[in-house]
């Protein structure tokens, strides 16, 4: 195995992660400004469901739309096209959304850097399982995960330091600043190859040889060729995720991805500095806690990074549900106690820790894993776009959620939810780890398996 390239390009493709996490966070420093300036305009009558769903949300909106149809490019002009047209987007949206005075034209580039996110979860982690072997899929795949968790970082920091230096329309720089990494990140993925199984799945036999030759120099690439072949030829190549043979597969990237969601994670990403002011913190103060939050999240990460190849993908949801549910218990506690103070951003830092060794080191591996090569983007595309439907509704409704039921109440629901998730990873998930890919998807898609148990 040529380690170096592999590295190289499972980083360069998971640099779409940083943007990624960079380009859903970055909003939070503007969000009281943004608020402020287009305070006059209402939805429904509400400012604050215009600002939650037209200003703050207009990029969800876009990365639901890059998860339903993100599939579409990823399959038709492969996963390297895809990616580079990731970065042009993620650059026009950066740019764009700095240099308007509209809230409207605001939200228009803001959801076509959405798009760019959308299409990320489904092209950046297919295209890494794809040219990962399996004894190390999950840790490779997670540096998608990791490097979002870094951009969230880098862009609570650049937030903090931009409000502490700009004293004159701060969040054009706060937003603006992304088109640097994202330039950079584009002109990088014109460097690497195609995917070798998507090339296969194209008929593209030679080319994916070549590929898979230069991956691994020592092995056959016809035998390697000649094995994927031999799984893939046994699938209908007109079959859809939404059959019944796919049901299982279908069934577990949906409850996961609903469960992703309902811990909270966006809406607490999106909205970190006004919790934090509401516990008590001041805007300087909130600012700075949102860094120990990007910390916290990077080194947990780094851990679940660490693991997810050694205990399993099984075991770090354990870890993560029990720590979903002790932190979000706390919270709701301090909000409905009104015990508020510098111990709240405690409570969030172990909600976050449990969020990056938990779900955040999970998702993007689970479900890129367990679809056959010709329908993985498909079947992403699915668990994608129910995660980012729900990532797109629960932040639009925070604003309106905390004046009207309070943050107790919201945070007590996140807990409850996280008290299922933990029953059903109990009960139901399957562990993942260490199965060549075309064997897992074979092994999942049995519609008479019985144990859904992979060791």
């Amino acid at each position: 195995m040529n380690k170096t390239k592999l590295y190289y390009w499972s980083i360069t493709v998971a640099l779409a992660g940083f943007l990624f996490g960079f380009d859903t966070v970055v909003i939070s420093g503007a969000d009281k400004a943004l608020a402020e300036m287009w305070s006059g305009n209402t939805l429904f009558g509400d400012s604050d469901a215009f600002h939650g769903i037209v200003v703050m949300s207009s990029a969800l909106w876009g990365t639901v739309l890059g998860a339903i149809f993100g599939a579409y490019p990823t399959n038709k002009w492969g996963r390297k096209n895809t990616l580079i047209l990731i970065g042009v987007l993620y650059s026009v949206s950066a740019i764009g959304s700095a240099m308007v005075s509209d809230p409207y034209l605001f939200a228009f580039f803001r959801f076509i850097g959405g798009i760019g996110v959308g299409a990320s979860t489904i092209a950046a982690p297919a295209y890494v399982s794809e040219i990962a072997p399996a004894k190390n899929r999950g840790q490779l795949v997670a540096l998608y995960q990791f490097n979002i968790v870094f951009g969230i970082l880098v862009a609570f920091a650049s937030n903090y330091l931009i409000n502490q230096n700009v004293t004159e329309n701060a969040w054009r720089w706060m937003i603006g600043v992304e088109a640097i990494p994202a330039i950079i990140y584009t002109l990088m993925v014109f460097g690497i190859p195609k995917s070798p199984r998507w090339q296969i799945f194209k008929g593209k036999v030679e080319e994916a040889k070549k590929t898979l030759t230069l991956l691994n120099p020592n092995e056959n690439a016809q035998a390697q060729v000649d094995h994927i072949l031999s799984v893939e030829n046994t699938s209908v190549k007109k079959e859809s995720v939404f059959s019944k043979k796919y049901k299982t597969p279908m069934l577990l990237v949906l409850v996961l991805a609903v469960f992703n969601q309902f811990s909270g994670i966006n809406a607490f990403l999106y909205y970190s500095p006004r919790i934090f002011e509401l516990a008590g913190l001041e805007e300087s103060s909130a600012l700075m806690s949102s860094i120990g939050v990007g910390i916290v999240n990077l080194l947990f990460t780094l851990l679940g990074m660490a693991l997810i190849d050694r205990l399993g993908r099984k075991q770090l949801m354990y870890l993560g549900s029990l720590g979903y549910i002790i932190s979000l218990g706390l919270v709701a506690y301090a909000f409905a106690t009104d015990w508020l103070g510098m111990h709240v951003p405690v409570f969030f830092f172990l909600f976050i820790a449990s969020h990056a060794i938990g779900q955040g080191a999970v998702i993007w591996v689970f479900i890129s894993e367990i679809f056959p090569n010709h329908l993985r983007a498909q079947g992403q595309s699915v668990g994608s776009s129910t995660h980012w439907v729900l990532a797109a509704i629960i932040p639009a409704l925070v604003p309106l959620l905390f004046s009207k039921i309070g943050p107790a109440t919201v945070f007590g629901i996140f807990a409850f939810m996280m008290v299922l998730q933990l029953i059903w990873v109990h009960f139901v998930m399957p562990e993942t780890k260490g199965v060549p890919l075309e064997e897992l998807s074979k092994q999942l898609a049995n519609e008479k398996d019985k144990n859904l148990e992979i060791v």
